[in-house]
């Protein structure tokens, strides 16, 4: 499925590999210090890369889950829940960044209809007016991750089209 077209009108930050790594290992640090889960969820596709850098920094478990959004003006929907093994842990959720809150609200409460001790939410960005846990970032820009500046093309990495012209020379 392809990723949403990123709004003309809203300045972007191109974040790169290690400025997004470093945002993990402080999101990671941030959740050490106020909490301790035995799992960390992410929530695919993108949620799932700080998941799993949080995941081993913190030496835990994870899991995770697919909600599906195609496109922005487009309430997400579970693709496929969480784990049943996550009754009765701790559980924190996991995703590249958060707006309208929308995708981690639908996260929660699948996660919380399986009945874990505790659940808590985390974002390498917030970008929106929903507050989740903990997030590493806070901006009003739109976030263009390493992974999300290119695409294939007749077999060729170019940058994606509706980021022509908007992000300096990569």
């Amino acid at each position: 499925m392809p990723r949403p077209a990123f709004e003309p009108h809203r300045d972007l930050l191109d974040v790169d590999w290690p400025f997004f790594g470093e945002l993990c290992r402080a999101l990671a640090l941030r959740v050490a210090h106020g909490y301790d889960p035995e799992v960390i969820l992410g929530i695919a596709k993108a949620g799932v890369i700080p998941a799993a850098i949080i995941a081993t920094i913190l030496q835990r478990d994870l899991a995770t889950m697919t909600i599906a959004r195609p496109d922005a003006l487009e309430e997400p929907t579970l693709v496929v829940g969480p784990p049943p093994s996550i009754r009765g842990l701790r559980v924190l959720v996991v995703d590249e960044t958060c707006d309208s809150g929308a995708t981690m609200k639908l996260a929660l409460s699948a996660v919380r209809a399986l009945q874990p001790a505790d659940v808590r939410s985390a974002v390498s960005f917030r970008t929106g007016r929903w507050a989740p846990d903990y997030h590493a970032f806070e901006t009003q820009k739109a976030i263009v991750l390493p992974w999300d500046r290119e695409v294939v093309v007749d077999g060729a990495l170019v940058v994606r089209p509706d980021l022509e012209g908007r992000l300096g020379a990569g």
